[in-house]
């Protein structure tokens, strides 16, 4: 690893938004500005069995600039934020004995927070009850989970994205297992990182992401995520698979509604999503703002910071 002292002449370009804003096609033209090599914060991106569905990198994009936590991950494997955090901050301190700036890219808020913030130790859940919670959910629905973890963990509650399911039912799982409220494990204690960081969000007006987003989904469709998706099925109680892309298809598939609808519902959620993850980066005040074609003045800005 690079010695501290180093790492201080070091510097990470993070780039963030919503899905489908054009965020590879930004970070591939910058990393190859910089000569130099991508970090993806994609929380789905890194399951190797999830490829259309998550919009990963073509293997085009791939072949031009060297990505790293793209399909590291089999899809079994239990992996979360944490454990990313620090396999990525791992990964930056040895990358950057080779170069003197990084990018990283990705819309998963949480991921981007554990490397640049860090998170608090959690302890382990049994892979029974989270199996079990997993199944709960997708009987009773979103509605039940936010009862429970408003129930037993307000202040939690209060602090959460409230419509993502995998954050309560992780909230729940350490509820369930410890008998402790998941706030009890938040200290909110952040580590300083040795090197520099400057943030670069990506965002379009409302209208054309939504555009974007609907065009998105049918070139899925086009490209085979119907066939994915059916693959995937037989394990659709696993945690990866709790997401945008893949649960509107499950849906379909157990008859619950038709194909046209089945799109529709991605769609609507895949906008939802997208709109989730703008409130969370724009509370960042550090992140300079930018259309994904202004490439000169975010070139202009990183130059001049």
């Amino acid at each position: 690893m690079a010695p501290m002292s180093l790492l201080a002449h070091k510097r990470l370009i993070v780039i963030v938004g919503p899905t489908a804003v054009g965020k590879t096609k930004v970070a591939i033209a910058l990393a190859k500005y910089l000569h130099t090599e991508i970090i993806s914060a994609d929380s789905r991106q890194l399951y190797q069995e999830m490829t259309i569905g998550t919009a990963k990198p073509s293997l085009q994009e791939l072949e031009e600039v060297q990505h790293h936590f793209i399909g590291s991950q089999p899809i079994e494997q239990a992996y979360d934020a944490g454990q990313y955090g620090r396999d990525a901050l791992a990964l930056i301190s040895q990358l950057f004995e080779k170069y003197d700036q990084l990018v990283m890219c990705g819309g998963s808020g949480m991921y981007v927070k554990a490397v640049l913030e860090g998170f608090d130790e959690m302890p382990e859940v049994p892979e029974a009850l989270r199996s079990e919670i997993i199944t709960e959910y997708q009987q009773k629905g979103l509605g039940w989970l936010q009862d429970q973890v408003s129930e037993k963990d307000p202040e939690y509650f209060q602090a959460v994205d409230q419509k993502n399911p995998q954050r309560l039912m992780r909230a729940l799982e350490l509820i369930r297992s410890t008998g402790k409220p998941a706030s009890a494990f938040r200290n909110n204690t952040k580590h300083s990182l040795p090197f520099e960081v400057v943030k670069i969000g990506l965002e379009l007006d409302r209208d054309q992401l939504y555009d974007r987003i609907n065009q998105r989904v049918d070139q899925m469709m086009e490209a085979g995520l119907l066939q994915e998706a059916k693959q995937l099925f037989p394990r659709k109680s696993l945690n990866a698979l709790q997401t945008v892309g893949y649960q509107e298809l499950f849906g379909h598939f157990e008859g619950e509604y038709d194909l046209e609808e089945a799109m529709r519902l991605l769609k609507r959620n895949t906008r939802r999503y997208a709109k989730r993850q703008l409130t969370w980066f724009k509370k960042d005040k550090n992140v300079k703002w930018f259309g994904p074609d202004e490439m000169k003045p975010m070139i202009a800005y990183l130059d001049e910071k």
